[in-house]
């Protein structure tokens, strides 16, 4: 039995859902998302709310029934809020630009890395930082995993792109260890 599956999703004030052949579209104040529905999961709609109940009592129905309904959690939150990630530069002379839906990082290279951006995603950078902003967690969450993946912070000296917050154990290097 899951805990999270039983929990129905209670559906905000200007949200409009609809589930049709196998598919959930979520539309509101932000944007529209759509997503494939499981088969395993039976999916409804009452009285402002969506509910959630497993088509047999198997042991991975039961994860799958959680995990759909974290999914359109996310798309109700997504519509309404929307996600945001935000990265540091950490490092002498690195620096973000956006130039149109392009975020263009000088971090150390011969060159500046450009990244477009995919459609219902924003960038905003200041100097040191970059804000990530869409209403799919997911793809917000996989470009901002992308975009450290350029520069990983490194263990000496620490610098890189990094999470918001991230805690970068150091190594103490060559000297103090031989002491």
């Amino acid at each position: 039995m899951s805990r999270i599956g039983k929990k129905p999703v209670k559906i905000e004030k200007g949200v409009e859902v609809k589930i049709d052949s196998g598919f959930i579209t979520v539309k509101g104040p932000k944007g529209e998302l759509k997503k494939p529905l499981l088969d395993l999961i039976e999916t409804k709609i009452e009285n402002e709310e969506i509910t959630f109940l497993p088509k047999n009592e198997d042991r991975s129905t039961g994860a799958f029934w959680g995990l759909q309904r974290a999914l359109v959690q996310n798309m109700v939150d997504g519509v309404t809020k929307g996600f945001v990630k935000k990265l540091e530069l950490v490092g002498v002379g690195y620096k973000a630009n956006v130039q149109g839906t392009e975020l263009v990082l000088d971090i150390g290279f011969s060159h500046s890395v450009k990244i477009p951006a995919p459609e219902g995603i924003t960038f905003v950078a200041e100097k040191t930082s970059i804000t990530i902003s869409g209403i799919d967690k997911a793809l917000v969450g996989q470009i901002s995993a992308t975009i450290r993946q350029i520069r990983k912070p490194e263990p000496y000296k620490g610098k890189g792109i990094r999470y918001e917050g991230e805690v970068v154990r150091k190594k103490l290097g060559k000297k103090a260890a031989g002491s």
